[in-house]
């Protein structure tokens, strides 16, 4: 396939460099970071647009999003396919696809878990919203850059889907590293405290396959001084959609609302901006009740 990618920071260069790899052809474009080797660079995101077949976004926030499809989606050949991976607000990505659908193409939003890790190592898990025929002709280019695509139904699906995720690992995060500080206190080993509560009904992703505690469990960004895997700006970021999903939809959601509480603080009051998201452990290890 001819395939453009918008976009080409931690996330987007290693996907476009696995579906490089995979044989396709890939056309660039970014504002600032460099077109990994292979990818053609195209003077523009409309120029890139133009030659794909199937087109990726990988953008920072809902309003760039808006911007770029509007300069693209005119020069898209017919029959193309417009799919953002980038995490932004439901409106938006359905914004978006309204103006892909005016022109009689197809359109996906299609953010994605599994970080800078998956992105690289093809492991990513994509959550899908769009029509039938448009996620047909990109399941074998997700197929490429993840383990798993799930089409989680019309506009809007995959990012309704990929926030409510998102608020749930903010929130099961924030508990972990609470019962990891509390442990602490209580003069409970950690080791022993990852080897109970992952085998029992404590137990979460959070907990599991990305432990807080360094030196728990498998090896994380913990492990690494909380150099980020996913910032926790970026879990801010996911946190604030959630809420505003939330009062778009009139639903109560007070564990997903001081979650954003907390990393709002820790990344715009602290020492979080930065660092990985589970560097909440250090910060309640530092904290006493009052």
């Amino acid at each position: 396939m001819k395939i453009a990618f918008i976009g080409l920071g931690n996330m987007g260069a290693p996907m476009a460099a696995n579906l490089l790899a995979a044989g396709h052809q890939v056309v660039g474009f970014d504002l600032t970071a460099p077109m990994p080797e292979g990818v053609t660079r195209a003077d523009s995101a409309a120029a890139a647009a133009k030659q794909g077949e199937v087109v990726f976004t990988m953008l920072p926030n809902g309003a760039i999003l808006r911007d770029v499809a509007a300069e693209m989606i005119p020069a898209m050949p017919a029959g193309a396919v417009f799919c953002d991976c980038s995490t932004v607000d439901v409106d938006s990505a359905r914004a978006v696809a309204a103006m892909a659908a005016k022109r009689g193409l197809g359109a996906l939003d299609a953010p994605v878990s599994g970080g800078t890790g998956g992105a690289t190592n093809g492991t990513l898990t994509f959550m899908v919203g769009g029509d039938d025929a448009a996620f047909a002709t990109v399941k074998p280019l997700f197929d490429i850059m993840g383990q798993k695509a799930v089409h989680c139904g019309a506009a809007g699906a995959g990012q309704s889907a990929k926030i409510c995720n998102n608020m749930i690992l903010g929130v099961t995060m924030i508990a972990t590293c609470e019962a990891f500080a509390l442990a602490d206190k209580l003069g409970l080993d950690r080791a022993k405290m990852f080897d109970v509560v992952s085998t029992s009904s404590g137990q979460s992703w959070s907990m599991n396959t990305y432990c807080p505690a360094p030196g728990v469990g498998p090896q994380t960004p913990a492990d690494n001084d909380y150099k980020p895997g996913f910032a926790a700006e970026l879990m801010l970021k996911d946190l604030r959609l959630s809420q505003q999903a939330a009062e778009s939809a009139d639903a109560d959601t007070p564990m997903g609302q001081l979650a954003a509480a907390l990393y709002a603080a820790f990344v715009e009051a602290e020492d979080g901006k930065g660092r990985d998201f589970s560097a909440m452990l250090p910060r309640f290890e530092k904290r006493s009740r009052t």
